[in-house]
């Protein structure tokens, strides 16, 4: 039997014994089969391989699966929400004979099926980043706690602009309409944060509290943070406080604000941790951030699969949660009293991308 990998111009076959991966419907890359075909299987599947984010994890998972003397097949759609690409690498994995992989769930409650195929196949699969829905779905996630994250950039917000004794008007760029648990988790501690009361605290957008001019999506997109800002500022172009879902929507936003003349008078917040953003915050574009650690999350990833391949241990979840924390620190040149940060010459040394 021959597997076929989608190359720029045309469809290729390849041996079904070497990469082992049918790449179509926008799955990306078949990851680093360089290795020898003894070793274990192991599989990174991510939302896209552009966002910086995901490039980082990627490298991480690369490393490790050398260091831990694992075979690393990795996989992306071509953009964020494309679950159907991540199915398809999960059946590949399956096709393919791995131990176990990793995944940054476009859809969490979509990609749940899939999930359970592979672990019905003996896999063990473990979620990097964004919880699965229902998070046990999965044997493990590793992941920044996204409820803390936003909550970070909710204090420093509530702080500051307590301090300056300003009202605040709220605008919340999210990441799309499905309701993925990181976009509504972080969206929700940004809420809790800035003292807001929310409604369903597993939905977005059902607050009352008239300080929120709107939400509007960006697909964590420099673009689409863009696009929804001016949406907002057609709104109401009185608004201060952004909240943005990642720092690219935060990019984004800025040149809006900036092409509306307003960007000295609007406070951005955000989340990620890359050295753009980092730089944003240096620059004041962003006024703080809270940065997350992929490298970790895939290095302390790919090494539990390895551990399960060899004598089939499974993780454990940091003690107090349900899942594995690889932590999260406040960026800011900007410190308000009561919240923990690090500045942006801290973050320029620890950024990622």
């Amino acid at each position: 039997m021959r597997d076929f990998v989608m190359s720029r111009r045309r469809w290729t076959p390849v041996v079904a014994a070497g990469c082992a991966a049918v790449l179509a419907l926008g799955t990306a890359g078949c990851g680093d089969d360089s290795g020898s075909g003894d070793q274990p299987i192991v599989g990174l599947i991510t939302k896209t391989d552009t966002n910086p984010f995901f490039v980082k994890m990627k490298e991480g998972a690369q490393k490790a699966a050398s260091a831990q003397g694992v075979q690393l097949q990795t996989f992306a759609g071509k953009q964020d929400g494309d679950n159907e690409a991540q199915v398809q690498a999960i059946e590949n994995l399956i096709s393919a004979g791995a131990k176990g992989f990793l995944i940054t769930p476009s859809d969490s409650k979509a990609i749940v099926p899939s999930i359970d195929q592979a672990k019905q196949a003996g896999m063990l699969v473990i979620a990097l980043d964004t919880p699965t829905d229902p998070a046990n779905a999965v044997d493990a996630t590793f992941a920044t706690d996204n409820f803390q994250a936003g909550r970070l950039i909710g204090q420093w917000a509530k702080a500051k602009f307590a301090k300056e004794g300003t009202a605040a008007k709220i605008a919340m760029l999210d990441l799309n309409p499905n309701q993925v648990s990181v976009d509504v988790q972080r969206d929700q501690g940004f809420l809790e944060g800035f003292g807001i009361p929310v409604g369903d605290p597993n939905r977005i957008g059902d607050e009352s509290d008239p300080r929120i001019v709107g939400h509007d999506v960006t697909d964590g997109a420099e673009d689409g943070g863009r696009t929804a800002m001016e949406n907002l500022l057609q709104k109401d172009p009185s608004i201060n406080l952004v909240y943005t879902i990642n720092e690219p929507a935060a990019a984004g936003a800025y040149q809006a604000l900036k092409a509306a003349g307003k960007d000295k008078a609007v406070t951005i917040v955000s989340i990620d941790g890359g050295c753009p953003g980092v730089d944003n915050v240096a620059n004041g574009v962003i006024g703080a951030t809270s940065m997350q650690f992929p490298l970790k999350m895939a290095e302390d990833g790919v090494a539990a699969l390895a551990a399960y391949a060899k004598d089939g241990t499974k993780p454990q979840a940091s003690a107090g949660k349900t899942f594995t924390d690889t932590g999260v620190t406040l960026i800011t040149d900007q410190p308000q009293a009561g919240v923990q940060a690090k500045d942006a010459a801290w973050g320029k040394q620890n950024c990622w991308g």
